[in-house]
């Protein structure tokens, strides 16, 4: 396909250029906001030739993304000393390193949040944009490939902005992107979507084509998904689930289309989703923030009619099935903004059934998303608080022990907090499934003790939490001077047995 047919505004191809040469428009103490979402649609040659510009001279810029990226991108600019800061959301264990040494100053925010802080000058300003695309269209405006992400504001915000235009991308990708964006307040009116199957912007990121300073054709394919197949214990938890949804159906609270899906990155929540296939659930519908292999095997099944998201990221044999055969998928799915796939509003107002996965959690349901021992960074909260508040039903998962048996996933105290109960309905393990609903902080210790925490650490928590309540009592019962002890122990020992 030739540059003509994806460049389609004839005065902008005289500004394709190289990576080399788009990387120098990027200069030291830039603010850079750069696409992709969760490995997918990132941009993968300016970066690159940054780094190499990092290596040879002083270069830090603060990088912006929607989320995580791929293509190694964070890696390698953080091998290179080139990011001084980093919002709202990673996932690379180079970066994380360089970020939890202190290196590098990460910002993580909730994803529905960055581009207002942006827009509301909370924070420093774009100074230019690097956007990946599958085309430009005849305006100047930028068609965007599997992801959106925060790009459309980065493009809208930024003062000058560097096109990658992907030859490997399908050109089907163009029509399948809904890009709305708010009003300034006072102003602003709500966003008038209605259901997971409304269209309300552009398919198009609408910019001055003056803005367009390179353009670089790059034919590097995104990464794929690093989630791993489903196992006893990630079906484990989905069964759990699926005969929960049955007795809500049955009780009258919801019906077999359930209610619109949502499902954060992973292994767990992406086994679980699949597995609601086998679940006797019809005509459901999506309205989340990455689709992943579990959308389409819902497709496959016949099981989903639709699915809302701000990005694709799926596996290598499940990418080339989809993307070779998008046509098949096309008018049941729609890529938008994530401060629109993310609000908190319409997450509310569409009654949204949430499933994120819990790093630990206590005998409270107080979750931990974030952070190892309380101190260390994973990866960020990402999205999670954005649906766990407003979600209809807000649902966390997590195997209940992890290296072996040597940790608990369910503790006496998080030792980090992301969600506090008030935003966690439902606690689920492969062990069994605790309903929190209604439920004061004493009947919801017994409740995940019983029903979601494996042994021997069953019996360790009803032992912490009888002597929370023989001795210090309270609405919260807690043992101040043991309730991190299991982390103390681990730490010292690699083990919270001991």
């Amino acid at each position: 396909m030739s540059n003509e047919s994806r460049i389609r505004l004839p005065e902008l191809l005289s500004r394709v250029t190289s990576a080399d040469a788009a990387a120098e428009c990027i200069r030291d103490g830039m603010v850079v906001g750069m696409s992709g979402f969760t490995r997918a649609g990132d941009a993968k040659a300016v970066p690159l030739a940054l780094a190499e510009r990092a290596r040879r001279e002083p270069l830090k810029i603060t990088l912006m993304t929607g989320a995580s990226l791929g293509s190694d991108i964070d890696r390698t600019l953080a091998e290179a000393g080139a990011i001084a800061r980093r919002m709202p959301f990673q996932a690379d264990p180079t970066l994380r390193a360089a970020i939890n040494r202190g290196e590098v100053m990460f910002i993580d925010h909730h994803l529905s949040e960055t581009v207002e802080l942006l827009r509301t000058r909370q924070i420093p300003p774009i100074d230019i944009a690097v956007i990946e695309a599958v085309a430009i269209t005849e305006s100047g405006a930028i068609v965007p490939t599997t992801s959106i992400g925060n790009s459309a504001s980065f493009a809208i915000l930024a003062d000058k902005v560097i096109v990658e235009i992907n030859m490997t991308q399908s050109a089907a990708l163009e029509g399948l992107h809904d890009i709305f964006i708010p009003k300034h307040r006072p102003q602003r009116e709500p966003m008038p979507l209605m259901t997971p199957y409304d269209r309300i912007g552009t398919t198009a990121i609408e910019i001055p084509p003056e803005k367009i300073v390179a353009i670089v054709i790059t034919d590097k394919a995104d990464s794929t998904s690093t989630v791993l197949p489903a196992d006893a214990e990630t079906a484990a938890i989905a069964g759990h689930l699926v005969e929960f949804f049955q007795r809500e159906v049955a009780q009258g609270r919801l019906t077999e289309r359930l209610l619109p899906l949502q499902a954060g990155i992973g292994t767990v929540a992406n086994a679980v989703m699949s597995g609601l296939g086998a679940g006797p659930f019809r005509h459901l519908s999506m309205y989340s923030e990455v689709l992943q292999d579990s959308t389409f095997d819902l497709f496959d099944a016949g099981k989903l009619d639709f699915a809302s998201g701000s990005s694709i990221t799926l596996s290598p044999a499940r990418a080339a099935q989809v993307f070779g055969h998008l046509d098949a998928y096309k008018d049941r799915l729609v890529l938008r903004t994530q401060e629109v796939s993310n609000h908190p509003e319409i997450i509310r107002r569409l009654g949204i059934i949430a499933l994120n996965t819990a790093l630990e959690a206590d005998i409270y349901g107080n979750v931990n998303s974030t952070h190892v021992l309380g101190t260390h960074m994973m990866n960020g909260i990402g999205g999670s608080g954005d649906f766990a508040r407003n979600a209809y039903l807000s649902i966390f998962a997590t195997k209940s022990v992890a290296k072996g048996g040597a940790v608990s996933s369910i503790v006496p105290m998080v030792s980090h907090v992301d969600h506090i109960p008030q935003d966690v309905d439902i606690l689920v393990t492969e062990v069994g499934l605790a309903d929190l609903r209604g439920l004061a902080p004493r009947e919801r210790a017994r409740a995940i003790i019983e029903n979601c925490t494996a042994q021997p650490y069953r019996d360790m928590l009803r032992t912490y939490y009888e002597e929370a309540i023989a001795t210090r009592g309270g609405q919260t019962p807690h043992v101040l001077e043991k309730a991190l002890s299991w982390h103390v122990r681990y730490r010292d020992t690699g083990s919270m047995l001991g």
